[in-house]
């Protein structure tokens, strides 16, 4: 995986191009870091009124926590989706964000989309230790689980820098890009249980099977899965699930790592 090699024997470069993302990410705003928790909160309030009061999705109630809060099944899959919409969204423009830099000096470019896909990663630990904190409050101890739940916000990192790097590089050469992933990830959104239990899906699809295959595939559809048993049941992840989310992280590696190293040599002058 050549393009992947840099983060390892640049970590230092790739450390202060990361500490720049975290400075400039809410850069001569009055609240600063604190948009970080106001934009899910915001977001959770808006998605709670609409889908749990108006349309009234079903809570599943947490097992074997008990718990049946929509607040909190809606942000235990509301962070890490925005991780992954922020994450793409950003490593789409790292390329070319940084433009002129690229063109006056030569380092290895995979570490702009690694700096900005580490940033986010960075701010969902933070977003997650609120969350954390809220549910102890409420009862769910999931202190013995949190060494898991950051294995798996490490694994979703890599698994969003690999779609990143793939996105990045691509848009370079096809500058569309950026305006067809919004729609892809309107899409994605919907294709993916976070406002609504994977249950429901999963009844509404039971006679549709290459439908609900698809459904399944969906790596964002595992994550989520995952982070729900851990921080809103309370137990452990099914086998089933990590096997999937480890499959796609090394898939999302190989494949984006490959398809940049390709387009890498030319994106200079391309730029």
């Amino acid at each position: 995986m050549p393009a992947f090699a840099p983060l390892r024997t640049h970590r230092d470069l790739l450390a202060n191009l990361t500490l720049r993302e975290l400075r400039g990410k809410y850069k001569r705003s009055a609240l600063g870091w604190a948009w970080s928790l106001l934009n899910p909160l915001a977001t959770m309030l808006i998605f709670t009124v609409v889908f749990r009061f108006i349309l009234r999705v079903p809570v599943p109630v947490g097992d074997p926590s008990d718990l049946q809060v929509f607040a909190f099944f809606l942000l235990c899959g509301l962070l890490p989706w925005n991780f992954l919409a922020s994450g793409l969204a950003g490593g789409m423009g790292s390329l070319i964000g940084n433009a002129n830099l690229i063109k006056k000096v030569y380092f290895p470019r995979a570490l702009l989309v690694g700096a900005s896909t580490g940033a986010l990663g960075i701010a969902l630990i933070i977003e997650l230790s609120v969350l954390v904190v809220a549910l102890l409050i409420v009862g769910n101890m999931v202190l013995p689980w949190l060494p898991v739940v950051v294995v798996f916000v490490g694994l979703q990192t890599l698994f969003v820098f690999g779609v990143a790097m793939l996105l990045a590089v691509v848009a370079v050469y096809f500058r569309d890009m950026e305006h067809l992933m919004s729609i892809v990830l309107q899409l994605w959104f919907y294709a993916t249980p976070i406002i609504y239990p994977i249950s429901e899906a999963r009844d509404a699809l039971s006679d549709q099977p290459t439908l609900r295959w698809l459904y399944e595939a969906n790596p964002m559809t595992r994550f989520l899965s995952i982070y729900r048993d851990l921080l809103y049941n309370v137990r452990g992840p099914k086998l089933s699930d990590v096997v999937a989310v480890v499959a796609a992280t090394a898939v999302s590696l190989v494949v984006g790592s490959f398809v940049f190293w390709k387009l890498e040599p030319r994106l200079a002058e391309e730029l």
